[in-house]
């Protein structure tokens, strides 16, 4: 992509990206393993016999090929009964799972590891640490190493250190091995929720055991965590500490260094680590360096310097990838720059780019925030022609520039679309809706919303009614709003 120049028209017609990947009648030079059947198959010869000119040996092969069919035949009824049976019993398990009822202490392994990986998945930590107990009771239970890392790194990210330090605890208690593995996991949770001194005493312990002592992904974990809450005196020791144990920070290290320092806007620092970057042979830059560059300087609005690192990160021999293509779309879209934004977009359209959920939301996003709906629609419709599930963020954006296009009608048709599909709301989408129908001075539907979220098992929070009380008060409705404080206040 030597020039990211666009056309002329900021919106260009709608492409439809289908027309590239039309199946194409694929010739086959095998034979049609099919036999044919009749007289007028143009390859019958004299060694061929016909429905009524059997010999005794055929009769005895059809025979026997009749009592094998019988056989499979009955063999594949037996095969579906029992498929059927474990089915039943997988849909009793996963009740019991769900409904948390029962003592059952013969569930089936496979549907009970499933259900954990299920939660451990989508972050449901409360759900997941009770499929976990439940697991705990089985009669086939053993103590196993790995599912206890997996729940300690997403108790980690949901911000539960004491959680996992609990779950540390029992590893250890059910003799399970302990090592460096084990320690990261629990050092990350606690500096993942900001307790950075008990993070840096985990660190201390390590350092005293023999086969746990940290590596360059430990001093990684803790680095970023660090860069996050803004500690970066922190980051210079820990920095300083890796040369005394001699440990050297490889590309990872600097990546996360990179992209911390340039979503803190910090320019100076990131550049300065990519001198240090370029000078290390075991170190070279890579795409996660390019697209970390290219985000801080994008999202900070300045494009030509992006444009620029770009083209350098390219002629170096580091080729982009579609995070990197979104990153572009992205940083064009916020700043209205619609003719590059355009020509990413055919870029990627002529060199099979495949577009992810993340590339529809962006360029959704961007057309509507610039008024065009007609474009933002034909997007909408072609993710959806594309098998590419909407989610909250697509539905945020759609009513958003609905909102803003004063089209209360076309908002009616989103919501109509959410109870037609099974896209998973969450309390975000429903502040959007409650902001947007406040802006419009739509009241009535704006108290709907909270309706509509406890059918939908969606508690407001704060920003729900924070934002209402704003739309009463600019609406004059004071009345309303002195009611809502007195709920925030009991929040």
């Amino acid at each position: 992509m030597a020039s990211l120049a666009g056309p002329s028209n900021p919106f260009p017609r709608p492409f439809n990206r289908r027309s590239q990947t039309q199946t194409q009648t694929r010739y086959d030079p095998r034979p049609d393993p099919r036999p044919s059947h009749g007289p007028g198959n143009g390859n019958n010869n004299g060694n061929t016999l016909t429905v009524t000119e059997r010999r005794p040996a055929d009769l005895v092969r059809i025979n026997e090929r009749e009592v094998r069919e019988r056989k499979e035949d009955t063999n594949r009824k037996i095969a579906s009964k029992k498929a059927i049976s474990i089915i039943l019993r997988r849909e009793a398990t996963k009740a019991v799972i769900e409904m948390k009822k029962g003592d059952s202490k013969k569930l089936l392994p496979r549907t009970v590891l499933e259900a954990l990986h299920e939660r451990i998945t989508a972050l449901r930590w409360e759900s997941a640490l009770k499929v976990f107990e439940l697991l705990r009771e089985q009669l086939w239970y053993k103590p196993n190493y790995g599912i206890y890392i997996k729940l300690i790194v997403m108790l980690g990210k949901c911000k539960q250190p004491e959680n996992a330090h609990t779950l540390f605890q029992a590893m250890v208690d059910e003799g399970c091995v302990v090592d460096r593995e084990a320690y990261t996991a629990l050092m990350s949770a606690y500096s993942r929720s900001g307790f950075l001194d008990k993070a840096f005493s985990i660190l201390e312990l390590m350092k005293k055991i023999s086969n746990c002592r940290p590596d360059v992904f430990t001093y990684s974990i803790l680095i970023k965590s660090c860069l996050q809450f803004y500690e970066f005196g922190k980051v210079q020791s820990l920095l300083a500490d890796m040369e005394v144990q001699g440990i050297k920070p490889n590309t990872i290290t600097y990546n996360t260094l990179i992209d911390e320092y340039g979503k803190a806007k910090k320019f100076s620092e990131m550049e300065s680590l990519l001198v240090q970057m370029l000078r290390k042979r075991e170190c070279q830059p890579d795409v996660w360096t390019m697209n970390s560059t290219i985000r801080a300087f994008g999202g900070s609005g300045q494009i030509e310097m992006m444009e620029k690192c770009y083209d350098k990160f390219q002629k170096s021999g580091i080729e982009p990838t579609i995070k990197t293509f979104n990153i572009l779309l992205d940083s064009y879209g916020k700043t209205g720059n619609y003719e590059k934004m355009s020509s990413v977009m055919q870029y990627m359209q002529k060199y099979h780019f495949s577009w992810t959920l993340i590339t529809y939301n962006i360029v959704i996003d961007a057309f509507g925030r610039g008024g065009d709906l007609k474009q933002m629609e034909f997007l909408f419709r072609l993710m959806q022609s594309e098998r590419i599930k909407p989610n909250c963020v697509t539905l945020c954006s759609l009513v958003r520039a609905y909102g803003n296009a004063g089209r209360i009608e076309k908002i009616g048709a989103v919501l109509r679309y959410v109870d037609n599909s099974d896209v998973m709301l969450d309390v975000v989408f429903f502040n959007c809706l409650v902001d947007v129908y406040g802006m419009m001075g739509c009241f009535v539907e704006m108290k709907g919303v909270i309706e509509m979220m406890k059918r939908r098992g969606c508690v407001p929070d704060k920003v729900t009614y924070r934002t209402m009380i704003k739309a009463y008060t600019m609406g004059g409705m004071n009345g309303h709003a002195k009611v809502l404080r007195k709920e925030l206040a009991s929040l």
